[in-house]
């Protein structure tokens, strides 16, 4: 069986998830690249094996159980040439904003429950499936991609940041419970990013406000206490350091500008 590391990024179509797939195809890990849109995981695959690294695209939801069970069966298929899935990276997330009294009913829908199911129990349900393995094999890395709407509150933004406070509580609690096992669990909460998701809320600024797209994204670079929008490669690159290293119940807020901030520091896991 083969000795190379494995990860499986959720949300890896785009944006940060696809950020942290190149920079770990970049350090020899072999990627599943799991989304809804099998367009960009296909291409992002095709990226990374022309560039000499290895990945598989699987179509994943993680708001639908039957759609991680199938993934999950794809990836056992893999597991008997490739090696087990030794790293999770859960990304996969979504954000939609309105007043706090419409997140019940925005659209015909419950928003809670929209956010809840992906945000909160879409990364709960992948590390349940993976993280058994990894404590039969004494070793693991889950890294679980919060935001700072798990340390504080945004108007219009209800339903969002409470699942990502859920996540946040679950990931603390859950690392506890790993203790020294050799897997880790660590989360980490960025502001702002220079990403889709962070495009599609600049999007509805300019339709509901009438602001340039130009003075929107300098709103909101203005709002994150390092004055700047955070990077995906700064979130990349901390998800990598996380991965290699033994740190388990780390908190790490990313505060734009590349300053970090450690809200907890975790402990070795080795």
């Amino acid at each position: 069986m083969s000795t190379t590391h494995v990860a499986f990024v959720t949300g890896a179509g785009r944006g940060i998830g696809a950020a942290i797939a190149r920079r770990l195809a970049h350090h020899g890990v072999a990627l599943i690249l799991g989304a809804r849109s099998q367009e960009a995981t296909a291409s992002l695959t095709m990226k990374i094996r022309h560039s000499g690294g290895q990945a598989w695209p699987v179509y994943l939801d993680v708001s639908d159980p039957e759609t991680i069970q199938e993934a999950l069966d794809l990836v056992r298929d893999l597991d008997r040439n490739l090696g087990p899935v030794d790293t999770l990276v859960n990304n996969a997330g979504i954000a939609i904003t309105a007043p706090f009294l419409r997140h019940g009913r925005e659209g015909g829908e419950d928003l809670y429950l929209k956010h809840m199911a992906t945000n909160f129990h879409g990364a709960r349900r992948m590390i349940e499936a993976l993280a058994p393995a990894m404590l039969e094999r004494g070793h693991g890395r889950i890294v679980n991609i919060g935001s700072s709407a798990a340390l504080q509150g945004y108007a219009y933004a209800a339903a969002y940041v409470a699942s990502k406070h859920a996540l946040l509580g679950y990931s603390r609690c859950a690392a506890l419970d790993l203790g020294r096992s050799g897997v880790t669990l660590n989360t980490i909460c960025p502001h702002y990013v220079d990403s889709p998701m962070t495009e599609g809320t600049v999007e509805r600024i300019v339709a509901k406000t009438g602001k340039s797209a130009e003075e929107t994204r300098a709103f909101l670079a203005a709002q994150n206490p390092g004055g700047a929008l955070v990077t995906e490669d700064e979130v990349a690159e901390l998800a990598l350091e996380l991965i290699v290293g033994t740190r388990n119940g780390a908190v790490i807020e990313l505060l734009g500008g590349g300053q970090r901030r450690e809200v907890e520091s975790g402990v070795a896991n080795a």
